[in-house]
């Protein structure tokens, strides 16, 4: 019973409302033409899909572009079973209907360990929780980018959705010509008959529209053609020569422009605002307060002719700050906080058991000799290039909003509620998102630019927040600790594990944040605060792996792989002082642990490979001065492992060369794929080599990447990235190139030092 409130923790909800929601027949994700009509010059052929009279295919957008491809890669399944060019899919923007939530980021809230969802060996309460989980899913209507999870979803919807849509045209094809459905082909938009009748899309659709589709069947992979390879990305074009739009872009007539000066201590508020001297500038038009907004801090915001203006003009005020009522907030007392939870509770045996398997205190009572260790992590921004911004206009009760967000559905519900209208008076406009790694994921700048625009008089108003505002009113990825402990026979394999985590919940606070109506009355478990601890492949026969869930008032949120950010740090570097005191090459041990786990030996055995790693393949000596270290992690359902070659330069490490291997699934688009895990990557190697958020009086005191470092081309090593073939349903991307690159580098630097560090950042 336990583990079934766990699958509740990544929802909000109460378990009545899902066996309420259980015994409904599922809801169609094909969706009609109801929710995307026909229009001028174009008809409708179900939820997902239109066709233009000049043959284009418009396909109804749902998911947010922030560098990832999604665009492409959703738009490559359409063209692949319609057998459409690739430039003949035009994106549309998707509406608030629920059909168009994501139900693959929501099955991956399930606390489920690799041992239950291996193929073949699935688990009934995996079965059962998933089959559950997807129908409260569809209910829902999330519609969300995060999670690494949109071609996962996709997979299952879009190739059914644009299959129905052959299958339309060539029966109305059949129709018109009075042959066979099935002697007819379509090449390039185009349905014809070898004996001479032809005609496009266009020319078929309204009939299309009126004809059943039969029996649909997806196209055989033997019979692709685009899928699997790697053509230009459709953003591509638009991104080199200026066209694309982000959202400080937005530009609308007669506009005004906002800055925002937060109070400087996190949830405090402002007191006495001194305005005169601000609005005495050029430019400056007029000042207002802002309240907190989804998590937000208060503050004061100015507008002005152009956001210089209002810039001068934020500086300009004279304003009496107030602290927040628990007083300052200091991440030095929370880490303190964090270490002594953590330490008491691996004492006693306490916090919540996401997994258990055998008897790990009778085991480790009886091992040979028992290994223990604490890893921390600290706190961290997602420091996106593109700030903090949003525009929108408030006119005859209707609100318009342009934002890079990955969540519409959330930042249409915030506008409404503070302007006072309902829902459907609102429209959002997704601009590309210049980086969102789960900042994007908060809409607290929404709440913030609409309160604005009602002041403005019926003009748009674009709010962007400075990078100073943005670095130090984040909000943040949890510090961790977590103490782990092994029972070790007289070879020096694991017996017994037992993993004692401490850290906020990241799910309860967002919940609360942008859906209070979902917010529970407590805090169920939450996967993220123990995921990449509970769901170690590695087969160690007695295991207990419990996560103690602390509040502080520091704000948390989802941060690119989340829980995986952090936990890989702790867990493969635990692995690897195991190997180290076996006496054992790492990759072997690691091997030997992997038995009965055939995707991931051969995801380790590839990078192994692939680096020259003694043992496999062709040895690559590596000069005098240059370590290697390896790490290996399974998240959203990928699996990736990470060969990192390092040395020193000026006594600090300088990464040279990383080989990662994974195995994502299917694979769409490999040179995404490469590229999104060169970005993983990079992102992780900033925040190991750097990353760090803290406090001095309720301040944060990193307020700019001169004081947050991101690393430089410069610093860059050479990435290679080689995929596993597999025939799998697509997992994610975006995230799982990031949480093993931190573990791989300690373990580097252990064996090219012999100093074993614990704690993020890495510092010798």
């Amino acid at each position: 019973m336990k583990r079934r409130g766990v699958l509740l923790s990544g929802l909000g909800l109460t378990g009545a409302l899902i066996v309420g929601w259980g015994v409904l027949p599922p809801r169609s994700r094909l969706g009609t033409t109801a929710t995307l009509p026909s229009a001028e010059g174009v008809v409708g052929l179900n939820g997902w899909l239109r066709i233009a009279a000049n043959g284009d295919v418009e396909l109804a957008m749902n998911r947010s572009e922030m560098g990832q491809g999604v665009h492409t890669a959703l738009a490559m399944m359409v063209a692949e079973e319609l057998d459409v060019p690739l430039d003949r899919v035009r994106l549309i923007p998707a509406g608030p209907d629920r059909l168009y939530g994501n139900v693959a980021m929501l099955l991956g809230s399930l606390p489920l360990h690799p041992s239950e969802t291996e193929s073949g060996r699935e688990s009934s309460f995996a079965k059962g929780g998933q089959w559950v989980v997807a129908k409260v899913a569809r209910e829902l209507g999330l519609n969300v980018t995060g999670g690494s999870s949109s071609v996962a979803d996709a997979w299952d919807v879009l190739p059914l959705a644009a299959a129905t849509a052959r299958a339309q045209l060539l029966n109305a094809a059949a129709l018109r010509w009075r042959l066979p459905a099935a002697e007819l082909t379509i090449a390039d938009g185009v349905v014809s008959h070898a004996s001479g009748p032809r005609a496009h899309f266009g020319e078929l659709a309204k009939e299309a529209a009126a004809t059943p589709p039969g029996d649909v069947v997806r196209k055989a992979r033997a019979d692709w053609k685009l899928l699997g390879s790697a053509p230009p990305r459709t953003d591509l074009a638009a991104k080199v020569d200026g066209r694309a739009v982000f959202g400080i872009d937005v530009r609308l007539p007669d506009m005004r422009f906002a800055a925002i000066r937060h109070c400087p201590m996190i949830g405090g508020s402002a007191g006495a605002v001194d305005v005169d001297t601000a609005l005495k500038l050029p430019g400056v038009e007029r000042v207002v307060r802002l309240g907190p907004y989804a998590g937000s801090t208060a503050g004061v915001a100015v507008v002005g002719r152009s956001w210089w203006h209002a810039r001068r003009g934020v500086e300009a005020l004279r304003i009496g700050w107030r602290a927040p009522p628990g007083g300052p907030i200091d991440t030095g007392v929370i880490e303190a906080d964090l270490l002594r939870v953590a330490q008491a509770a691996a004492e006693r045996g306490g916090g919540f058991p996401f997994h258990r398997r055998g008897d790990a205190a009778v085991a480790m009572a009886g091992a040979a000799r028992q290994f223990v260790r604490t890893y921390r992590a600290p706190y961290l921004a997602h420091a996106a290039l593109e700030p903090i911004n949003c525009t929108a206009r408030v006119v005859a009760g209707k609100v318009e909003v342009w934002v890079p967000t990955q969540v519409p559905g959330m930042a249409r519900a915030l506008a409404a509620k503070v302007a006072g209208v309902p829902e459907d008076a609102v429209t959002v406009h997704v601009t590309y998102l210049g980086g969102g790694f789960g900042r994007r994921l908060e809409v607290d700048v929404v709440g913030q630019a609409v309160r604005v625009a009602l002041e403005t008089g019926g003009r748009p108003v674009q709010l962007a927040w400075s990078r100073e505002e943005d670095m130090t009113h984040d909000f943040y990825r949890p510090a961790g600790v977590a103490v782990l402990q092994a029972g070790l026979d007289a070879a020096g394999m694991p017996v017994a594990l037992r993993v004692t985590s401490a850290g906020d919940a990241i799910t309860p606070r967002w919940i609360e944040r942008g859906l209070p109506h979902l917010a529970g009355p407590v805090d169920t478990p939450d996967k993220t605060a123990s995921e990449g601890l509970f769901d170690l492949p590695y087969e160690i026969a007695n295991q207990h792996i419990a996560h103690v869930a602390t509040r502080h008032a520091m704000p948390i949120g989802f941060w690119r792989s989340v829980g995986h950010s952090h936990h890989a740090f702790f867990s493969e570097g635990f692995i690897d002082e195991l190997a180290h005191e076996a006496r054992l090459d790492p990759v072997a041990y690691r091997l030997a642990l992997l038995k009965d786990m055939p995707r991931h030996r051969a995801v380790l055995q590839l990078a192994a490979q692939k680096a020259g790693w003694p043992g496999h393949g062709t040895p690559r000596a590596l000069p005098a001065g240059i370590a290697r270290g390896v790490a290996l992690h399974e998240s959203f359902g990928s699996i990736v492992a990470q060969v990192v070659e390092v040395t020193l330069a000026d006594g600090q490490p300088r990464v040279l060369r990383v080989v990662c291997s994974a195995d994502i699934g299917t694979v769409i688009h490999p040179g995404i794929v490469a590229q999104q895990m060169e970005g993983a990557i990079v992102f992780g190697l900033s925040a190991a080599l750097h990353g760090r958020i803290h406090t001095e009086n309720g301040v944060v005191r990193q307020t700019n990447y001169p004081a947050y470092r991101m690393l430089t081309l410069a610093d860059t090593p050479a990435i290679e990235t080689h995929l596993v073939p597999s025939t799998r349903h697509p997992a994610g991307v975006g995230e799982p190139g990031t949480p093993p690159i931190a573990p791989a580098l300690a373990n580097a630097l252990f064996a090219l030092t012999g100093k074993r560090l614990r704690e993020l950042p890495l510092v010798l």
